[in-house]
């Protein structure tokens, strides 16, 4: 006990000491027990909230939508989904699906990503790195939820500094949304109030 004692009053060494152990068993810990793979939900009935970002933040999405809506055209004929809500930026997307098959959610974002690389060899232009690996993927529970997301989706160009308003922004399902009684017209606009860029 005094050993500890004269150890504690000089510059906290015990302290560090303390420190160095739990490094060392936490090490140990992750080593014994690493962190399991990711593993993804599929429960049918439910809505999915997908996320899906370009390699490196390329901005190719805006530049190529005529690919980009054709490859999901291509996936809607293959595989039986809803498009419930979608919105495209340069260089990602964010979308609500509900897939018939639950099953079948990483086939139809992996379809799209593919179709629309085709899409782009087809133009001559270089596809090698166009999608990042992963893309994410959440399960929407209840109606609360679909409502954050749903409105995540449509305020995303006003929040990332490409439009003032959400109705400013052409290549997302607003509009749609706006025919149908879901938006007044003038939801989340500003009147040029916000400060775009840094």
């Amino acid at each position: 006990m005094r050993k500890e004692k004269a150890v504690l009053t000089n510059g906290g060494t015990l302290h560090n000491m303390a420190k160095c152990k739990i490094f060392v068993f936490s090490s140990c810990f992750r080593y014994l027990f690493p962190m399991p793979n990711y593993i993804r939900c599929f429960e049918n009935g439910h809505d999915l909230f997908i996320t899906m970002v370009t390699h490196r933040r390329n901005p190719l999405l805006v530049e190529n939508i005529d690919s980009l809506r054709h490859a999901f055209s291509l996936c809607k004929r293959r595989y039986a989904f809803d498009l419930k809500a979608v919105v495209i930026l340069p260089d990602h997307l964010h979308m609500i699906i509900r897939p018939e098959m639950i099953a079948t959610y990483p086939k139809i974002v992996s379809h799209i990503k593919r179709a629309f690389v085709y899409g782009l060899k087809q133009k001559g232009m270089d596809a090698s790195d166009v999608w990042q690996r992963r893309y994410y993927e959440h399960t929407i529970r209840n109606e609360k939820d679909f409502k954050n997301h749903f409105d995540y989706i449509h305020f995303n160009p006003v929040k990332h500094g490409w439009a003032r308003s959400a109705r400013e922004w052409r290549h997302s399902s607003f509009e749609k949304f706006v025919r149908e009684g879901v938006y007044e017209k003038e939801w989340c606009d500003f009147g040029g109030n916000v400060e775009i860029g840094e």
